[in-house]
């Protein structure tokens, strides 16, 4: 029956209705109801779900730091600037934020690009970070958690002009921000394979395919990198990120640096490079390549994802643009001061000597050795069960192992309407409880199947779930086998 209404779903935007967000997709509503029914009573044969589906450190039990959640309640309530409860390094901490906003209140707008002091302190960081490499705080923009700068800086090349739509190269298996996003804004997704062989490494050759087969289609001026890798767990060498910088050089492309991850690498060997400093340590002409680069107070060894705190450092972007780039963000006023403030604590953290230091330095190093020791025990576990095959967990928060279906279980899949991944996490999530994201909303070789797991469940939820996982898996391979 046709809505009377004025907005109806056939007049809806097209790109809102073809638009998919894997991440929060069917299977985690579906995942949402069977807790509610279990609340409620019902009975399955599980106690409890466990969300392996998103990177979401709180949700799975990790504690807040404390310098980090001290400074915010000062920051929220001056008062307890009076209180002996606090060290005296959190209270300046909160009296310098405090001072750089409006009548000292959290409370005010801040100006649409961040809290001056807050663009400062980040800008310090960077250069901290690349040793050394001049950074600006102009050139930083604040936003709610990094996902709204990516999308602002997408909106950019947004042209309804053209005759063909921007092209804009992402890694396959990518983030589902980044397709939603594209789709969204009526732009063209290019997709380059990670070489799955290869411990889902960057190849050259592959860009340089992806680019001639995708170039008389598209527009193609944009390639986006996502160091360390979401969902593939990898960690780009120095040598991978020079060579896509030259390529980008060579195509005249814009990139953008999704560094989300910087703080999170585990394996022997492995070491975080930001694009900005192998971009100006290349001298010129690379040095004056378009670049923005991302980070977050969601992830690292902070976990605030429901703090909504991101940042944006434009490098050499055209004047003209940036100036109208401030423009279109002015439209959404500001950024929450309080992410501001998070994302302030985590770019000018307590120093060596500080009342703060020993105890924030301790928790810090507790959670990325946690991490490290679950990235080892995810890839050990997975390998170990047949069918099953994971590369290592180098960097971020998440393994992708492979699962090699039987031809009886795609042929079930194919005839519910269903990819066969999607179909086999469905029936994951139905016996065991445990909540995955298929792969095939992060995209995968055709013909290849995976699924996305985050290793941030406490070790004892991870050998519930792992073993929860193993007899499902076994089960299932037997019936469809």
């Amino acid at each position: 029956m046709a809505s009377n209404k004025v907005l109806n779903f056939d007049n809806l935007n097209p790109n809102v209705k073809t638009m998919e967000y894997a991440v929060r997709g069917p299977l985690v509503i579906r995942a949402v109801d069977i807790e509610k029914e279990l609340a409620q009573g019902a009975k399955y044969p599980f106690k409890t779900v466990i969300k392996a589906n998103i990177g979401d450190a709180h949700a799975m039990g990790q504690k807040p730091i404390t310098f980090i959640r001290q400074v915010l309640a000062c920051v929220t309530y001056p008062k307890l600037l009076e209180s002996s409860e606090f060290p005296e390094d959190v209270k300046e901490h909160a009296r310098v934020i405090l001072g750089g906003c409006g009548g000292k209140s959290a409370g005010a707008y801040s100006q649409s690009t961040g809290v001056d002091i807050i663009r400062k302190h980040i800008a310090e960081y960077i250069e901290r970070r690349d040793g050394g490499i001049k950074s600006e705080p102009e050139d930083i923009l604040i936003s709610g958690g990094a996902s709204e700068s990516i999308r602002n800086v997408l909106k950019l090349f947004v042209n309804r002009t053209s005759n063909k739509q921007v092209g804009v190269m992402v890694p396959i298996p990518q983030y589902p921000l980044y397709s939603a996003s594209i789709e969204e804004f009526n732009l063209g997704q290019v997709g380059y394979f990670l070489n799955e062989e290869n411990k889902w490494a960057l190849d050259v050759s592959e860009l340089e395919r992806s680019y001639e087969e995708a170039k008389n289609k598209y527009d193609i001026k944009v390639i986006v990198v996502i160091n360390p890798g979401n969902p593939t767990g990898q960690v780009l060498t120095k040598k991978n990120i020079e060579e896509i910088i030259k390529f980008a050089h060579k195509h005249h492309l814009f990139i953008m640096a999704d560094e989300v991850y910087q703080d999170n690498v585990y394996a022997e060997g492995s070491e975080f490079h930001s694009f900005k400093k192998i971009l100006v340590s290349l001298g010129e002409p690379y040095s004056n390549l378009e670049l923005a680069s991302f980070h977050s107070v969601s992830k690292g060894y902070m976990g605030e994802c429901g703090m909504r705190g991101g940042y944006v450092e434009l490098v050499n972007m055209d004047p003209e643009v940036y100036v109208n780039f401030k423009k279109m963000i002015s439209a959404k006023l500001c950024s929450t001061v309080l992410g501001q403030a998070v994302m302030d604590t985590v770019t000018n953290p307590p120093k060596k000597g500080d009342p703060s230091y020993d105890l924030w330095l301790q928790e810090k190093t507790a959670v990325l050795k946690s991490l490290k020791e679950r990235a080892k025990l995810v890839e050990q576990a997975y390998n170990a069960i047949d069918g099953v095959t994971c590369n290592p967990v180098q960097g971020a928060m998440y393994a992708f192992p492979r699962v090699h279906l039987p031809a009886k279980a795609i042929e079930k899949a194919k005839s519910l309407g269903q990819e066969p991944d999607f179909f086999y996490a469905m029936q994951l999530l139905e016996s065991t409880g445990v909540c995955i994201v298929p792969g095939s909303g992060f995209g995968q070789k055709p013909g290849t199947y995976h699924f996305r797991t985050t290793i941030l469940p406490p070790t004892d939820v991870m050998k519930d779930m792992v073993d929860r996982y193993t007899n499902f898996h076994n089960k299932f391979m037997k019936e469809y086998s």
